[in-house]
């Protein structure tokens, strides 16, 4: 794994306040292709580790590959489509749409040796409802994704959040005062408390004799294995 390049943090979410983030609805217009649903996963996974969520991203791909492949099937490849993410509540929801309103998807029960008609029996099976909104040219096919989060703009909570949240309250106690006597508070300060705390923490690394570049790549190699154990 890498560290995030600058082109790839675009999708990151606006600041919010009171210490947590707002995760505005986004869209990706793309083409119904087979070979666009690899990206689509991709970038559905970046989208959901970038908010906090990567807990549902195995759900998340699923359900965009099968959606994808729902238009690709039935209305027809090279459509162009809209993906869309956003969140309803505290439920994750995904959502295709396509030009087509006269196709109309419906559930369907299909055997154990059935080689077609899994995708929506996939959505149905690891989501917690789906549907279709209709509009004047266009449909929207959607499911919803249960996650852990407490409210929509909290985060889902987790020991090394908790512990996280202690040390930067502890070390910018100071900061966070002179911050928001200057007009800014909430989630900004604490971004801004959690960078210099990197920092501090990579200089005591270099007074101590430890190279930080090392320290840097094996606390990436730590974090990616407890977002890849979720």
């Amino acid at each position: 794994m890498r560290w995030l390049g600058r082109g790839e943090r675009r999708v990151l979410v606006a600041n919010g306040i009171d210490g947590c983030m707002t995760r505005k609805p986004w869209e990706l217009p793309f083409l119904a292709e087979p070979e666009e649903v690899a990206a689509l996963r991709r970038v559905v996974r970046l989208h959901l580790r970038l908010w906090g969520l990567s807990d549902v991203a195995d759900a998340a791909e699923i359900c965009v590959s099968e959606l994808a492949a729902n238009v690709i099937r039935h209305v027809g490849a090279g459509t162009p489509s809209t993906l869309v993410v956003e969140m309803n509540g505290t439920r994750l929801r995904l959502g295709l749409r396509d030009p087509d309103t006269r196709e109309l998807p419906r559930g369907m029960s299909v055997g154990l040796d059935a080689e077609t008609g899994r995708g929506l029996a996939l959505v149905e099976a690891v989501s917690d409802r789906w549907g279709v909104i209709l509009g004047a040219d266009s449909k929207l096919v959607w499911c919803d994704l249960a996650t852990q989060l407490a409210s929509p703009n909290g985060h889902v909570d987790q020991p090394w959040v908790t512990r996280s949240e202690a040390c930067l309250t502890l070390y910018g106690a100071g900061a966070a005062t002179m911050d928001r006597a200057q007009g800014r508070a909430g989630f900004a300060v604490q971004q801004e408390t959690a960078i210099a705390l990197i920092a501090d923490l990579l200089h005591w690394l270099c007074a101590h004799g430890c190279d930080p570049d090392a320290a840097l790549d094996r606390a990436q190699m730590r974090f990616e294995s407890t977002v890849t154990a979720r």
